[in-house]
């Protein structure tokens, strides 16, 4: 990794951009640069492969979106530069903003090559010639391999959202779609957050890149609320329903000591109309992989798990974390609670405390270097375990998840998936479908609970990649 080379330029104009883009710039009313802008486009102008970290909203379109169009021949109607988004509907947007910001450049054609449309027209625009191609994984790797997507003159490839589109199960294709790339095409790859798979990517494809992180202001890094309750041993379960009640999680882990104990939780908490399942040592591999399935795409909202069980457990973007049995050790509370609050989300976590656990209060505090008192429970008074178990939570997940009988060892990808279900034949827009796992011979995909009978009868009228497979609501 290198460092930003230089001094940063501030506006628009101390770019020094062709006169067809500066003029554009001005129209829009583009002016000072934004932190990412600011650190990517001198980079990026430089030929530089480079890795950038900002949330959305930050200006990373423009950043990307102007040195792609400064180095573009137009007279040259071959793929020159390659933009990969998630979804169709981010694919359109990037197009969109491109094509705004190259309106003054003759002839340019940005094509949107994304899967849940019919491939034809994509590859007849391609046999007629396009400039910049702006695709899904899946999509754009279909036309690689039929030869009408020829990547021979690619000087720039960019990675939009690339967190996203591992969470969406697409690395394989990235992966293929970047070894297909000449040597010396430049790679941008830009993310909210950076899991291992990017940083080995970014290792295996890219070249000595620059790393851009813009860090969230101090005023606005979100610091996890640490909360402890005490209450009654007989009565933990009915204040673990009333903390998830008050707080109402979209995501969130309970931790317990004892895998007996997470089943049991688990179970009355799904009692009291509580989306949650438990996580432990005595499951099946297959059955944990359907747990961690639907908990990682929303299906299930709060998942009970015992420590070993939920190691390696990276949840993007958990609200809660609630420690149902206060670890003995400090250390093993500060692991747990460090599963919330990241890539710039706020994060809380509480502990359920008896009377005669109060010495681990002490014990926290002192690693930690911070206070540990208990308060009371929120709301009235802890309810009976019965009381809780009746209580209507309207705790419900939003997904729901459909799992189909094929995946890697048939052939089966993401792309493949997410075209049937936005094709003509599903009509769901991007938006409805969630993260989709592909294992070797079973696959997972999130749909909105709204959609998701339709959803499931599409796939049973229709075909996934010419075949027809068991789909079953998990």
């Amino acid at each position: 990794m290198s460092q930003i080379p230089g001094k940063l330029p501030v506006t628009f104009s101390d770019l020094k951009l062709p006169p067809a883009l500066q003029d554009v710039i001005a129209e829009i009313g583009y002016t000072t640069l934004t932190p990412v802008q600011a650190q990517s486009i001198p980079v990026l102008l430089g030929g530089r492969d480079l890795i950038g970290q900002s949330r959305t909203g930050s200006g990373k379109t423009a950043a990307f979106s102007i040195p792609i169009l400064r180095n573009i021949s137009v007279k040259s109607r071959v793929v020159q530069a390659l933009v990969l988004c998630p979804t169709r509907e981010l694919c359109a947007q990037v197009a969109r903003e491109m094509r705004r910001l190259g309106r003054r450049y003759p002839g340019l054609q940005v094509l949107v090559g994304s899967g849940g449309q019919f491939i034809a027209p994509q590859i007849g625009a391609l046999e007629k010639g396009a400039h910049i191609v702006v695709g899904t994984p899946g999509r754009v790797l279909d036309l690689i391999k039929r030869k009408k997507l020829i990547l021979a003159k690619t000087t720039t490839l960019v990675l939009d959202e690339a967190d996203r589109m591992l969470d969406m199960g697409f690395q394989e294709d990235m992966e293929e779609i970047l070894a297909a790339l000449p040597r010396q095409c430049q790679t941008v790859f830009f993310s909210a957050t950076f899991p291992d798979s990017i940083d080995e990517m970014s290792r295996k494809y890219q070249r000595n890149p620059v790393r851009v992180t813009i860090e969230t202001p101090v005023d606005e890094i979100p610091a996890i609320v640490e909360i402890f309750h005490e209450t009654a041993r007989e009565d933990k379960i009915a204040a673990l329903a009333q903390v998830l009640r008050h707080h109402d999680p979209e995501s969130a882990i309970v931790f317990t000591n004892m895998k007996a104990v997470a089943q049991e939780v688990a179970g009355v908490l799904e009692k009291s109309g509580i989306s949650a399942a438990s996580l432990h040592g005595d499951l099946e591999q297959f059955d944990r992989d359907r747990v961690m399935a639907r908990f990682r795409n929303r299906s299930v909202r709060v998942l009970v798990a015992t420590d070993v069980a939920a190691r390696g457990i990276d949840v993007e973007a958990l609200d809660l974390v609630v420690n149902f049995d206060c670890p003995a050790k400090p250390d093993v509370y500060v692991h747990r609670i460090g599963r919330t609050g990241r890539a710039g989300k706020s994060g809380v976590a509480i502990s359920i405390i008896t009377p005669r656990e109060q010495y681990k209060l002490d014990l926290i505090s002192e690693y930690t270097k911070r206070p540990a008192k208990a308060s009371s429970l929120p709301g009235n008074k802890a309810d009976s375990a019965t009381s809780a178990q009746k209580a209507n939570l309207n705790s419900s997940a939003k997904m729901e998840t459909i799992s189909i009988s094929a995946g890697r060892k048939d052939k089966l990808r993401p792309g493949d998936i997410l075209g049937a279900l936005t094709g003509e034949a599903g009509g769901l827009k991007g938006d409805d479908v969630g993260k989709i796992e592909i294992h070797d011979r079973i696959s997972y995909v999130a749909v909105r609970k709204e959609v998701a009978q339709h959803a499931l009868k599409s796939l049973e009228r229709g075909k996934i990649k010419g075949r027809t497979f068991r789909v079953t609501l998990v």
